[in-house]
């Protein structure tokens, strides 16, 4: 979970400290201190260290995504077993997307095609919300009693709080830029946009915590063989 909060530190130290000038640039030419993500990421050579990292980080969360799912379908709430699975997969289906939508809004740069980037970001906010929700209802239907279960409900909670409180914060400097062009309200859409991104990475980082028990690796099959 860390290689996409890296990989934006890493974009937006280095088009502060190499590319200001053209990272902060806009439209109506008023000052800014931050340049949104979208604007590093769209510039080399931070796009190649975005791209790298990000499709470091997409396999592995495929794969998180049947840990987690068995993890949820673990738990037993009776005569609701049906509708609870049901939601688990939706979940589980709306985290692939997600993931997915991601890899496309990287490979896909803004300034390569501003449509297909823009509506890949739409679904993975979509896609975003509808698990923080989801994951936060089946965490609480599931009633697990252990420390670590209810510490990472509650840290589910907040991350999800602060992730739709800075994404509405962002949308609101973004049209009070376009409508007045006042100097550094679009440096307050960046800052709003790196607490949305980085509380989404934390958000997720709690299926950690859900899957303390999970490991992977790679066994040789002939030693399965002999078990059987």
């Amino acid at each position: 979970m860390g290689l996409p909060g890296l990989a934006t530190f890493i974009a937006i130290a280095y088009s502060i400290l190499y590319d200001f000038k053209g990272s902060t640039a806009t439209h109506c030419n008023v000052r800014n201190i931050l340049p949104t993500v979208s604007a590093c990421i769209s510039r080399c050579p931070q796009c190649y260290i975005w791209r790298i990292f990000i499709a470091l980080h997409a396999a592995p969360r495929f794969m998180f995504a049947a840990a987690w799912y068995n993890w949820y379908m673990q738990v037993q709430v009776g005569k609701s077993q049906a509708l609870y699975g049901l939601l688990v997969k939706i979940t589980i289906g709306l985290h692939v997307v997600e993931n997915l939508m991601l890899v496309t809004l990287t490979c896909v740069s803004s300034l390569e095609n501003r449509n297909i980037h823009e509506n890949s970001f739409v679904l993975f906010m979509a896609c975003s919300w509808l698990v923080f929700l989801l994951s936060i209802v089946l965490s609480k239907w599931g009633n697990r009693t252990h420390p670590e279960d209810r510490k990472s409900y509650m840290l589910k909670k907040l991350f999800a709080v602060i992730n739709i409180a800075s994404f509405s914060l962002a949308l609101y400097s973004y049209f009070r830029h376009n409508a007045y062009c006042e100097p550094y309200v679009y440096s307050w859409f960046a800052f709003f946009e790196y607490v949305t991104i980085y509380s989404n990475i934390l958000f997720h980082g709690t299926a950690t915590i859900d899957v303390r028990e999970y490991s992977a690796g790679l066994v040789l099959t002939d030693l399965l063989r002999k078990h059987k």
